[in-house]
């Protein structure tokens, strides 16, 4: 898939800039937090110290969402029951599978046809979750009620589409989607493949192109079949993804047809209808918090910082960050100022991996929360000349490696705002309030300085749903686990 393959680039050339810069600085990291002269940089006495970083959980609810999916992207179904820490989700499919041009026929033989058999194949990415666990996955045909376009967006978070009528079922392990098939015509791998009711195949085999038939035109193919929708029930453990457009998603119709050998001599082939431009498509995902850390953190005194902080990728939750002592810092030389953010590991990181990417972007605190504008962090995000593309790998998105206090290995994201923490010292720019998170794509205000801004789109991630985080906030001012949360300023005297 074209755009997976970008994204990889992607990853490999931000990753390998995120290692060379790392590796090139000329400031100790490992110096001792806290205000302490460390060794001349260039012969200029330079210092250390971090700032308190107050962090607060929350979650994108239903009236944030903004988010939908091209045709091109990933699309999820699956079903997560037990996540010890972000609960549940229900990833649910949607879409049409159409003739690739209308007016279409089957082979000129329309009073011989015998249906073999009629299979609903999905083209297969990969699986986030536990592959062992074995899910249920059901189709159903779309009700006619629903006015479902291919011209119409739907956002990922709501779900108006109605469906009852079961075409089939079948019960799999996601781990077992990458093997290879044997089925006629068709022997590649990575396939979701469901076998549908002999009632409905018949059905289908019997549309044709004659002047009011389902192959005549779109809009009489729309009267006889709407779509499907496709969901997970009862266990579960993972969301898998599939490429809409990939040539494995396809509605296989095999069929027998008499071959001119005779009033009993039969031939089998197969049509397909296909995933093209006339069709439409949505991904519906249901988070439940119901019962987790995440949610009672979420729950507890609004005005105390949270010690844990829980990241989920689209639509799933971020954290508010607040640096109050910011406000109060003498004017000085800034030569590097990052936020550090430390994942807190858990064996379930195994399972449920982390988001490939964090992100970071600022509000102004003095306008009312529901009249928010986000916008990317002034002065330290900006296009490059050349690729016309966000600085992403400089400015910390990729996580580096590190070792958590009992020496296990972790990510940690070290995120420069250099320079607008210096802008804030120097007078010449407002305190905002930042927000970590894992998107996939997001659109706000980009300006530098902030002003004449323009609304721009920023990628993220690779996908919606994937990825989770416990990351350490901490306890307050006077907290000196060396790992928390931090804003790390290291300066020269004026």
């Amino acid at each position: 898939m074209k755009n997976r393959n970008l994204a990889l680039l992607f990853i490999a050339i931000v990753a390998t800039v995120a290692i060379v810069f790392s590796a090139c600085k000329k400031i100790n990291e490992s110096t001792e937090l806290g205000g302490n002269l460390i060794p001349p940089v260039d012969n200029i006495n330079t210092f250390d110290t971090s700032l308190t970083v107050q962090a607060f959980n929350d979650t994108f609810g239903l009236a944030n969402d903004t988010l939908y999916l091209a045709r091109n992207q990933e699309f999820f179904l699956g079903k997560i029951n037990s996540d010890p820490f972000f609960g549940k989700t229900d990833a649910r499919m949607f879409l049409e599978l159409k003739p690739p041009f209308y007016k279409f026929n089957y082979l000129d033989r329309p009073d011989s046809l015998v249906l073999d058999s009629i299979v609903l194949v999905l083209d297969y990415v990969e699986t986030y979750g536990d592959t062992l666990t074995p899910q249920t996955i059901n189709v159903y045909e779309l009700d006619q009620a629903n006015n479902f376009r291919s011209d119409t967006g739907y956002l990922i978070r709501k779900n108006d589409l109605t469906y009852s009528t079961l075409l089939g079922s079948r019960t799999i392990f996601p781990y077992t989607l990458n093997d290879s098939v044997k089925a006629y015509k068709d022997t590649t791998v990575n396939q979701l493949r469901i076998r549908l009711s002999d009632a409905f195949g018949n059905r289908v085999l019997d549309f044709d192109s004659i002047p009011n038939g389902a192959f005549a035109s779109d809009s009489l193919f729309k009267k006889k079949l709407k779509g499907f929708a496709l969901q997970s029930v009862g266990s579960g453990g993972a969301v898998m993804g599939f490429n809409l457009t990939g040539v494995n998603t396809k509605l296989a119709v095999y069929y027998r047809y008499l071959d001119g050998g005779g009033p009993a001599s039969y031939d089998t082939t197969v049509t397909y209808l296909s995933f093209n431009s006339n069709c439409a498509a949505a991904n519906f995902i249901q988070r439940d918090y119901s019962g987790t850390p995440l949610l009672a953190s979420i729950n507890n005194n609004p005005a105390t910082p949270d010690p844990i902080l829980y990241i989920q990728g689209n639509p799933g939750t971020f954290a508010n960050l607040k640096i109050p002592a910011l406000a109060g810092l003498s004017n000085r030389v800034v030569h590097r100022a990052e936020l550090i953010v430390e994942q807190l590991y858990d064996i379930s990181d195994s399972t449920y991996r982390l988001p490939d990417f964090l992100y970071l972007d600022a509000a102004d605190p003095t306008i009312a929360a529901s009249n928010y504008k986000f916008r990317t962090i002034p002065y330290d995000l900006t296009f490059s000349n050349t690729t016309g593309a966000l600085n992403l790998g400089t400015f910390g998105v990729v996580p580096i490696r590190g070792i958590d206090a009992f020496g296990t290995p972790v990510q940690k994201w070290h995120f420069n705002i250099s320079r607008y923490v210096q802008h804030v010292l120097n007078g010449t720019q407002s305190l905002y309030n930042l927000r970590l998170f894992a998107p996939f794509v997001i659109t706000e205000q980009f300006g530098t300085p902030p002003g004449a801004d323009q609304i721009v789109g920023v990628s993220v991630n690779q996908s919606i749903v994937k990825g989770r985080a416990r990351l350490l906030g901490n306890n307050g001012p006077l907290d000196t686990n060396p790992h928390r949360i931090r804003l790390r300023i290291v300066y020269s005297k004026l």
